[in-house]
This record gives C-alpha cells, sequence and structure tokens, in this order.
C-alpha cells in the first residue's frame, strides 16, 4: 500500500516510525514542499465524486468500478488541464477572515 502525505512531519514520531516498521506493506511517500500537484489530483478526486458518486446507488463493488472507469475514460476523452483562478492576495485574503473567526476560541 503506497501513502501519498503532505509534507508534515507526523511520521517522524516514533509511535508512526513503530507502527510503519511494524507493518512493512505499507510505503510513506511525501509531496515537496511548496508544492502543489497533490491539490491538483485531490480536486481530481473531487470532480469524481460530484459528478459520480452522489447520483449512484452503491450496492456492490463490480459495478461502482465499472461506472468509475466509464467516468474516467469520459473525463480522459476531453481532458483539461486545470487552471488556478484564485489569485494569492484572495487565498490570503480567505485565510486571514478565517483566523480572525477562530482566533481565540477555545479549543
Amino acid at each position: 500500500m503506497h501513502l501519498v502525505c503532505g509534507h508534515v512531519a507526523t511520521h517522524k514520531t516514533p509511535a508512526v516510525n513503530d507502527w510503519l516498521a511494524e507493518h512493512p506493506r505499507f510505503h510513506m511517500h511525501f509531496t515537496p514542499t511548496g508544492s502543489s500537484w497533490i491539490n491538483q489530483v485531490e480536486r481530481w478526486f473531487g470532480f469524481l465524486t460530484d459528478q459520480l458518486l452522489p447520483a449512484a446507488s452503491i450496492k456492490a463493488c463490480r459495478p461502482l468500478e465499472k461506472d468509475v472507469s466509464a467516468w474516467i475514460e469520459g473525463w480522459n476523452s476531453d481532458p483539461k488541464p486545470f487552471v488556478w483562478k484564485t489569485t494569492a492576495e484572495e487565498i490570503l485574503g480567505s485565510l486571514a477572515k478565517y483566523i480572525s473567526r477562530i482566533s481565540g476560541a477555545e479549543h
């Protein structure tokens, strides 16, 4: 099992390292600091979820696998690049607004 993770330090804790040592089937891969490709992968899965899964009545794996494969085939028949539409200023403004809302909130 290959696990793709963001650039975080949780994998450096003794508990996680011990668990991984006991489970050699799991292989950790980390995105480089500042990379954005994983965001594009997450967005692609978001499209899959939004466009296919809410309408699906999942009763068995094989029909779901067939539906997902057909959706991917359709997606790949007319590929379009992901284009960032939000500016850095908009992202930072949104983040500042969020921080001001949670500032001082009890956790």
